[in-house]
């Protein structure tokens, strides 16, 4: 007898060993038809769902509604668009098609190359097959005679995959059949065609074969696809927001930022943007003092025996710049901690000093490779807002407490409300001992818990030299981006001897924690940008108030309003161009000012202001002084909304259609 679990700790008996259908059929038909795969004993992959069961198996049905369903769908899709494209033009040969973020691709070996004139054709076909509802059914052959059976289809590529698994010591291999076409694969797929609801083929690129440029060029088709159309059409929806909200055109547009071929993955921040960056970190140094940090400054370029000490050269060489100086190797540093390991043990501490919080913007380089390199996002020389706390093992649970109160500070001043919490554990290449990793991964588990904060397990994605919790910002179209993070290290602290004095007058080893909030301050803004769609609070602002005249009779007043805007630290701008009213506004708004002040000879005459905001709003009859003090108020307080205070201290005048 077969016993399998469910999660309720019930148990289904069996003859046979099951497979998760034959369970799910088991229990009704209405799962059965759900069903596409299931997690088995707590492990995180999931398994194809016509797998046998052993006895004995804790199992978890995944079916549509799962999370996990869409990887399953896109790789099931991924084989109904190869053999659509095989039954088009069955000349073409085969490859692979995994799942990537977002989508899938597949890659093909073609006489000629696709373009997206010939999506619609394919697709066509993909949506004939998905009707024709083909069981996938699995198979498992032996090694020979798959290497047999492709080889008469003059499937080469198939063949040397293959060859690659026989000489790893597979004796079978898995394949999938639909219809009369099959594949080559370890699953998990869905159970017929017809679960294969929404699809939309995305793009199609050039892909050398194994990524070797020395193997041939290959066409990669990329696809996505979706439970249901639903899911489908906001996904390409928000991938038509995204064009739109690029930081990169949104950088040139508010004329932030540039980059110069002579220094790839390097921006240049204009004034503009400069203030953008200050204004970051002088929000940042108020928490700093808040919250207990020395803020430090360390040089960025160190000898080699440094990073030898710390682990990055064994690591983390193939990410550093270095250079030879005075006949000795020296590398840029990539990251502060070393540096401030070095600073640490520069002077003595005793239990009562710790934790010692140190922070630091110094530049930090690292070479990424040009393909890698996007606006913003991937750069090679880039500033964190980073830093390190060194304290003993019973303070390590209220600092964690704190960087996540320090966190949610932040991000909820930035309107950045939804993120999600990972817990990356330990990497196949690390330093340390196991029985270290193993406390430092329970802390932050540990804290995890008690701070009630949900968490997933990111298993293999810790640093070398510790675990960390990666903080995946959620953004406004429902993209994850890893921003900030805390790391617990107890093994550079040992790499560096470091020592305070405890209690009982010996010397103990502290722990260290890396952290940072937003992560590099480029990559944040790029995030931002797209974020608010450019749209930034009042107080990150490069321009925070433009004021736009009617006529030049009114110059004088505006130039009394600009003076006092400037004597208060407000950003603003006077528009004095020949240019008729409506002009100026949409210049204004392109470059997304949140206020505009709209002045004539009858707001001249009675000292008031038309504000219009960038969001098209207008507030007319306002007090200059009564307004002037509301932006510097919004400014001071840091309110995400330029009508934050207006629609607070002027219920009854609410806001118009756009125009003056």
């Amino acid at each position: 007898m077969i016993n399998i679990i469910l999660p309720d700790n019930s148990v289904k008996s069996f003859d046979h060993e099951p497979s998760t259908l034959d369970v799910a059929n088991s229990i009704g038909a209405r799962l059965a038809k759900d069903t596409l795969g299931a997690k088995i004993n707590g492990l995180p992959e999931v398994i194809d769902l016509r797998t046998p069961l052993k006895d004995g198996t804790k199992i978890q049905i995944i079916t549509t509604k799962s999370p996990e369903a869409v990887d399953i769908i896109r790789h099931s899709c991924a084989h109904l668009m190869a053999q659509a494209i095989q039954e088009i033009w069955p000349e073409v040969k085969v490859t692979i098609g995994p799942v990537v973020e977002n989508g899938f691709y597949y890659d093909f070996d073609s006489n000629f190359n696709f373009t997206e004139e010939h999506f619609e054709k394919i697709e066509k076909k993909m949506e004939e097959l998905q009707k024709k509802d083909f069981p996938l059914v699995r198979e498992n052959w032996p090694i020979q005679k798959a290497i047999y059976t492709f080889s008469n289809l003059k499937e080469r590529f198939k063949v040397e995959l293959i060859q690659d698994l026989a000489a790893k010591g597979e004796t079978v291999v898995g394949i999938y059949h639909q219809g009369n076409w099959f594949d080559l694969c370890r699953g998990p797929h869905v159970q017929s065609t017809g679960q294969i609801k929404a699809f939309k083929l995305m793009s199609v690129a050039g892909a050398y074969w194994k990524a070797d440029q020395s193997n041939p060029m290959l066409q990669r088709v990329y696809g996505t696809a979706f439970a249901d159309k639903k899911d489908l059409e906001e996904y390409l929806k928000n991938i038509e927001e995204a064009k739109k909200r690029d930081h990169r055109k949104l950088g040139k547009e508010l004329g932030m930022f540039t980059f110069h071929p002579w220094a790839p993955g390097s921006p240049f921040f204009t004034g503009r943007g400069a203030i953008v960056y200050n204004e970051l970190q002088k929000y940042l140094r108020e928490l700093y003092f808040k919250y207990g940090y020395n803020e430090v400054i360390t040089p960025q370029i160190f000898d080699t025996e440094l990073f030898k000490t710390s682990g990055h050269l064994a690591n983390y060489k193939d990410n550093m710049f270095f250079t030879k100086v005075d006949e000795r190797d020296f590398g840029s540093k990539p990251m502060n901690c070393p540096s401030h390991c070095l600073l640490f043990a520069s002077e003595k501490y005793s239990y009562r000093d710790l934790p010692y919080r140190m922070a630091d913007f110094g530049r930090l380089h690292r070479y990424e490779i040009s393909g890698a390199l996007s606006g913003l996002t991937r750069v090679r020389t880039f500033c964190q807002d980073d830093g390190h706390i060194f304290c003993t093992k019973d303070q390590l649970q209220n600092e964690i407490k704190g960087f996540v109160q320090m966190l949610n500070e932040v991000y909820q001043k930035l309107g950045m409300s939804e993120f999600k919490v990972y817990l990356s554990t330990r990497p196949e290449n690390r330093i340390g001992t196991e029985e270290d990793w193993d406390k430092a991964e329970g802390a932050l588990e540990q804290a995890l818990n008690i701070l009630n904060i949900p968490f997933e397990i990111n298993a293999g994605d810790g640093a070398f030299y510790g675990p960390k919790l990666d903080i995946m910002f959620v953004d406004a179209l429902k993209r994850p981006w890893q921003l900030g993070t805390i790391q617990c290290d107890p093994n550079l602290p040992q790499n560096f001897n470091l020592k305070y004095t405890g209690e009982d007058n010996a010397e103990h080893t502290p722990l260290m924690l890396h952290r940072a909030v937003l992560g590099s301050l480029e990559r944040f803004i790029g995030v931002y940008l797209e974020h608010t769609a450019g749209h930034l609070p009042v107080w990150l602002s490069p321009t925070q108030v433009v004021l736009l005249n009617v006529t030049d009779r009114v110059n004088p007043f505006c130039e009394k309003i600009e003076a006092h805007f400037k004597e208060n630290f407000i950003r603003c701008e006077f528009d004095r161009r020949n240019e008729k009213l409506n002009f100026k506004i949409r210049e204004a708004q392109l470059k997304k000012i949140p206020y505009m002040f709209i002045i004539g000879d009858k707001e001249a005459e009675n000292g008031t202001v038309s504000i219009r905001l960038s969001n098209g709003a207008l507030y007319n009859d306002i007090l200059w002084a009564d307004a002037c003090k509301l932006i510097i108020s919004n400014r001071d307080h840091r309110h995400l909304s330029a009508d934050h205070d207006l629609k607070d201290n002027h219920k009854n005048n609410l806001p118009q259609e756009a125009g003056h």
